[in-house]
């Protein structure tokens, strides 16, 4: 995990307001939605980046999948807080990447992650060498 409970202004931000559907019977975000929030912040950090995750897919036959998480849960989300949800790669390698992620409700931390990325071909699912475009996309971006 990231290990710091400061913002880290390197890192791409995506806001996530809370709805019904994220909470439990208590109007908390259930845990397990925090790696949803997760998920969208990293799709449109690549967005962001110029990757669109399905041309990836249809175009170069490649695709991203989660090999590993690891979260950390710090305070509740409630019902319809706005959150910012950051993703800041680290060092790429060739197949895989880390991206360490966090949740925040203005200066407070909620939730911090360490997700591990790898790409693998679309129609195998076998690891796959990312493009060299990307990896030194990510190498530029890593924190």
């Amino acid at each position: 995990m990231s290990g710091s409970t400061n913002l880290d202004v390197r890192a791409f931000r995506f806001p996530v307001r809370v709805y019904w559907e994220d909470t439990d019977a208590g109007g908390v975000v259930f845990y397990a939605n925090y790696l949803k929030f997760f998920e969208r912040a990293r799709t449109e950090w690549l967005r962001h980046l110029g990757f669109s995750q399905e041309a990836l897919r249809t175009q170069q036959r490649l695709m991203f999948v989660v090999a590993e998480t690891s979260l950390q849960y710090r305070a509740p989300a409630r019902l319809d807080e706005l959150l910012h949800i950051t993703a800041l790669p680290q060092p790429a390698g060739r197949a895989s990447l880390v991206v360490n992620q966090q949740a925040w409700r203005g200066d407070t931390l909620l939730a911090e992650g360490r997700i591990r990325i790898g790409c693998v071909d679309a129609d195998t699912f076998r690891p796959r060498r990312m493009p060299d475009e990307l990896i030194n996309t990510l190498t530029s971006q890593a924190g």
